[in-house]
């Protein structure tokens, strides 16, 4: 039986469009909120067509010497420039990126996946340190 791990793929994001990068805003600090940015296509850009598109961003936490992943959001890109006139037609699209605010009160990874219509889910993830 295939898992759901069996499907995400792994690269890294100066090397592979679909790979989503995380950046931290500045140093985390222990019960403090600061800005997490997530994006797709930093390096190589990626294409934002009705046919080929990134849906979602999903950003989840691994606490440090715990079990269990933290799912912290989910942020969909809705419009693709699909219209009624036809694919890419449209007067508006989604860029592949996001900036969120998290408060941590221990050091762990932050986990991303991305959503690509045609190519998957890719993942990444970035240590954070917690002062």
């Amino acid at each position: 039986m295939s898992s759901l791990a069996d499907h995400i793929q792994s690269a890294d994001w100066k090397a592979e469009k679909h790979v989503p990068v995380i950046e931290v805003k500045g140093a985390a600090k222990k019960g403090e909120p600061f800005e997490v940015t997530l994006s797709v296509g930093k390096e190589i850009p990626h294409p934002h067509t009705t046919e080929h598109h990134i849906r979602d961003i999903q950003l989840y936490f691994k606490p440090e010497d715990e079990k269990f992943i933290v799912h912290l959001g989910t942020f969909q890109f809705a419009a693709h420039a699909e219209s009624v006139q036809g694919a890419n037609e449209g007067s508006a699209k989604c860029e592949p990126i996001v900036t969120t605010t998290i408060t941590l009160e221990k050091p762990g990874q932050l986990v991303a996946l991305s959503y690509c219509n045609i190519h998957g889910l890719w993942d990444n993830a970035q240590k954070v340190e917690v002062s």
